[in-house]
């Protein structure tokens, strides 16, 4: 039986066991999953608790602003994007928009935005279908302007 691991806010990561018959996992696999939950968390200087902080001068912070299309609404894209952007240590915002897609900003280390908009450009939620993901109104930032990663109504 397959299991998988959810991190959630605060200072650990949750495990989450399927729940219709299914049997957790032996000893050592959840003591693989409860290493791999630590490293969810924010590294000290990292994005996740930083709270408009400055980054390490070599990181390099930037801001993109972002829209999906496609089938992007009523599927849990913003719950996703909201929970891959906080395991990469990213602070920004996402939210419907009225013409059907969803749209947001993302803040943090060059890296780590980069892999965000891969993962928004080709994964998203499980059921989301994307057909495309723009960026726009990229630029490099001194400290984060926003305390973590929220949906907007």
């Amino acid at each position: 039986m397959r299991w998988r691991m959810r991190a959630r806010p605060g200072p650990a990561a949750a495990l989450h066991w399927p729940q219709q018959g299914g049997h957790a996992p032996s000893g050592r696999q959840a003591a693989q999953a409860q290493r791999g939950a630590r490293r969810l968390q924010p590294q000290a200087g990292e994005a996740g608790g930083s709270g408009g902080a400055a980054m390490a001068e070599d990181e390099g912070l930037v801001s993109v602003d972002y829209e999906v299309s496609g089938k992007v609404q009523g599927v849990f894209f913003r719950k996703y994007t909201q929970g891959e952007a906080k395991r990469l240590g990213l602070v920004g915002w996402v939210q419907n928009t009225s013409h059907g897609t969803v749209q947001g900003q993302i803040q943090g280390p060059t890296a780590r935005v980069r892999e965000l908009q891969e993962w928004l450009r080709k994964i998203g939620s499980p059921q989301s279908r994307i057909s495309r993901a723009e960026f726009s109104n990229e630029k490099k930032i001194k400290a984060l302007e926003h305390k973590e990663f929220q949906i907007l109504k």
